[in-house]
């Protein structure tokens, strides 16, 4: 089987940034096979980039680079973390790639990317996605060492995630808004594994209460569970929960945002 390699930026779809990445990735390793999972995300948006590598769970195996980096340039680590399941995620030290460790095993080990001979030369100081992250990434699918890349970091030198994940405090949970789709619907940083153990049967209501706001919206498997513009929350299909409404949109009517706080309350 080829070697899979993504690539995930915010460069946006006309960027030339997005195919000079995979050209730089097949020079390296023409066997690879580039993925090109995301590039719209939003700008400088860590909230939406984690939350997009967190879906690397529901790909093959393989080298995952994520560019987004406010930091570039700066002191900021350029790093390669090894995950338990077997991926490697490459990028920068912002905390970008952490929660996809959450849905891949865990973190087994983590490099700084300082060896120059891994690098393409020579190495602009704006744009690591070619000449430092992409490079790594062709390198690893062609059966480079991570050690070969650098000085093994621990977890709790990096930056931390730009968020953790919620937790149920008696009959709550508080949550986070950690991305928004083109629909307009919320994507929280609540597991499957702990809605299951809060245990709201189906069909029955809940609480949201957001920015001075409480409504109350049914747990349901789909959108047409409810009435065209009316509410709902359910799992969503890469493993968090989501809020919505069915063909409307909820940040719309209620002007939510990435970032902002989401208390779900069991009645």
């Amino acid at each position: 089987m080829k070697k899979i390699i993504t690539l995930t930026s915010d460069f946006g779809v006309q960027s030339q940034g997005v195919g000079i990445m995979e050209g730089v990735a097949l020079e390296i390793n023409p066997e690879a096979y580039v993925i090109h999972l995301m590039h719209g995300l939003p700008n400088f948006n860590l909230f939406y980039a984690a939350r997009t590598m967190e879906t690397i769970n529901y790909m093959p195996v393989g080298y995952h680079v994520c560019v987004v980096d406010p930091g570039v340039g700066t002191k900021r680590k350029p790093i390669i973390i090894e995950t338990k399941r077997g991926d490697f995620l490459i990028g920068p030290d912002n905390g970008v790639l952490i929660p996809a460790t959450r849905f891949l095993g865990g973190i087994k080990k983590i490099v700084e990317i300082t060896n120059k001979k891994y690098m393409k030369h020579p190495v602009s100081p704006i744009f690591h996605g070619r000449d430092i992250f992409t490079p790594a990434a062709a390198y690893l699918s062609k059966e480079i060492k991570i050690e070969e890349f650098g000085n093994e970091l621990k977890q709790e030198d990096l930056v931390k995630a730009p968020y953790e994940e919620a937790t149920i405090k008696e009959n709550e949970i508080q949550a986070k808004i950690i991305s928004i789709n083109k629909f307009g619907s919320l994507h929280l940083n609540i597991m499957y594994g702990v809605w299951d153990k809060f245990d709201v049967k189906n069909n029955n209501n809940v609480e949201l209460n957001f920015n001075n706001k409480n409504i109350k919206v049914p747990f349901v498997t789909t959108f047409g569970d409810v009435g065209k513009g009316e509410g709902l929350i359910m799992k969503d299909d890469y493993g968090r929960i989501e809020i919505a409404l069915n063909q409307d949109s909820f940040t719309e009517r209620y002007g939510v945002k990435i970032g902002d706080d989401m208390v779900i309350v069991k009645k």
